[in-house]
């Protein structure tokens, strides 16, 4: 049905326009239809408060630290391309202001929590067998990152912890800002390139990377793009595919990261269920789903950055305005060189645009 068909015009609430919409497409998840309503997606989650959602209170760091007595959930992190899903329990967690680290073995986090803006603990489903979760918003009401509760979770503590972090504030209307536009890349001939990439070949650790861009005032790929082939090599479009079905037929263990503006989400392990689906590349194995939309790449990259530990290999994934979609990295811990079988795996790549 066209959305033209559809009375969701701005003089109805938006809880009517929603109902509207989810009658005439069933089978479309929040995201999308917040999308064809034109509104975020937290919006569209607060207009549930009082009956599908509620409201919490951003104590962000104690709410982090309360997930582990849920035991074993479901942790999802998205970009518009790639949504990553990892089942395992919120242990080792560490609070340095702002920053955040989540370190169990199954879920790995990196968390920015000054992102983190709105959340509501949601129900989604029946009434008889809701889908219960907590969501977390940045402040132009993109979503962050989502803890959903599974059959083997202590559904118990999560409506304490609910309890606990219910605002009083239960209003249905959210106000959200503007989406930022990011930072243009400077020109390429203002850039110190010989400068930045001694700093490369300098590099000890590879979180030294970021802060390196930082300092020359370098976007990602731009910085891939004046690394010189030696540092950062352009792959073909298709490399996640080749990557998942390599390491998957020779089961060599691989890093995959997916980041949103407030969490980076990471799977450390084997692959082994890879299946396309329509534009979709898919992992869908029982602890580890990856969703990543191939069409989407519009950049893939071989990038070698030097450690203590010797080099370390990754492929990586941007969409059309430079964006990251996804990192993948072959399986190590710091104080270890890399797996040959990565390199290996990642070497006959065949050469991109």
């Amino acid at each position: 049905m066209p959305d033209s068909a559809l009375p969701h015009g701005e003089d109805l609430p938006l809880a009517d326009r929603i109902a509207t919409l989810r009658d005439a497409e069933p089978r479309l998840r929040a995201r999308d239809l917040a999308r064809r309503l034109g509104v975020s997606e937290a919006e569209f989650v607060a207009a549930g408060c009082g009956n599908t959602a509620v409201r919490l209170v951003p104590r962000w760091a104690d709410l982090l630290r309360g997930l582990e007595a849920l035991g074993p959930v479901m942790a999802l992190t998205r970009n518009d391309h790639a949504v990553h899903e990892r089942h395992g329990t919120y242990r080792n967690i560490e609070v340095n202001g702002a920053q955040a680290l989540v370190l169990d073995e199954g879920i790995d986090l990196r968390v920015f929590l000054s992102r983190w803006h709105h959340g509501f603990a949601v129900a989604e489903g029946t009434a008889d067998d809701p889908r219960l979760s907590l969501q977390i918003f940045d402040a132009d009401g993109s979503a962050v990152h989502k803890v959903y509760i599974t059959g083997r979770s202590d559904r118990a503590a999560y409506e304490r912890l609910v309890r606990s972090f219910r605002a009083e504030d239960q209003s249905t209307v959210l106000a959200v800002a503007p989406k930022a536009t990011p930072a243009a890349d400077p020109p390429d001939e203002s850039v110190d390139v010989a400068g930045f990439r001694t700093a490369w070949d300098a590099l000890q650790d590879t979180h030294d990377f970021f802060p390196m861009l930082r300092k020359f005032g370098l976007g990602r790929t731009q910085a891939l793009r004046l690394g010189g082939i030696e540092r950062a090599r352009p792959v073909a479009l298709d490399a996640p595919r080749r990557v998942l079905e390599s390491a998957a037929a020779g089961q060599v263990p691989i890093m995959v990261f997916v980041g949103s503006p407030g969490v980076i989400q990471i799977h450390t392990g084997p692959v082994n269920r890879i299946e396309p689906a329509g534009p979709w590349i898919n992992v869908l194995d029982p602890d580890f789903n990856l969703h990543l939309r191939e069409d989407s790449v519009a950049g893939a990259w071989v990038v070698r950055k030097p450690t203590q530990d010797g080099d370390v290999t990754s492929v990586e994934l941007f969409d059309a305005d430079g964006g990251t979609i996804a990192l993948l990295f072959g399986k190590r811990k710091p104080g270890q060189p890399e797996d040959p079988a990565w390199r290996e795996l990642v070497a006959p790549l065949p050469e991109g645009a």
